[in-house]
């Protein structure tokens, strides 16, 4: 096993986790608007829906690795392509954060894990990411590559909820640091920036 690669994966991952995306701001905003107990919630039902990617990816990617080198290298530069542009669009877009709440309609914990499940099953952008973050962290040549999915799946779970229970938790300090502090967006926009661009730069040389 190769400790530096799951250590550079769990590092990447932590980043990525406290970066502004759609995923942590509606964390954010459900736990302002509804109560830290709702946005655990959302965070539940997310990473219900990362287990659900990792199972695709490590059967349906694994098989295809193991029969076809070439197809796997390939893969790794699809992977580093669409990181750069993931990097790119970040670089677009905008430096504020927004954490609108008003008028906001109050949901049961129910309906918040299950909205949280569908929105990242249903993401095409979340299977894409999967497949493009994912394969160029395997971390050894003897253990199966299902086996390596399931600990970088787990990995990423368990970190990202980490980050994610945090947010919630402490959602109204967050979002009192946000409105006050006007450069936090672009200062997250370019970690953002450094970590896509940084994984792609891996993926290449690595």
């Amino acid at each position: 096993m190769n400790y530096e690669i799951l250590l550079a994966f769990s590092m990447a991952t932590f980043a990525l986790a406290l970066s502004p995306g759609p995923d942590n701001i509606f964390v954010l905003i459900q736990s302002i608007t509804n109560g830290r107990k709702f946005g655990l919630a959302v965070v539940a039902g997310l990473m219900t829906g990362c287990l659900v990617h990792t199972t695709l990816l490590a059967f349906g990617i694994s098989a295809v690795i193991k029969n076809n080198p070439t197809i796997f290298t390939l893969i790794k530069i699809f992977g580093a392509v669409y990181l750069v542009y993931l990097a790119i669009s970040v670089y677009r877009g905008g430096n504020s954060i927004s954490i609108e709440t008003k008028n906001k309609q109050v949901k049961s914990i129910s309906s918040l894990f299950r909205q949280g499940f569908i929105m990242n099953v249903l993401n095409p952008k979340v299977t894409i990411f999967f497949l493009a973050f994912f394969p160029g962290f395997l971390f050894s040549d003897s253990i199966s590559t299902i086996i390596q999915f399931y600990v970088l799946g787990l990995l990423f779970i368990m970190i990202s909820s980490i980050v994610f229970s945090g947010i919630a938790l402490l959602s109204g300090s967050i979002s009192t640091f946000l409105i006050g502090n006007k450069k936090t967006g672009f200062v997250l926009k370019w970690v953002q920036i450094t970590v896509f661009l940084g994984i792609a730069i891996f993926l290449f040389f690595g």
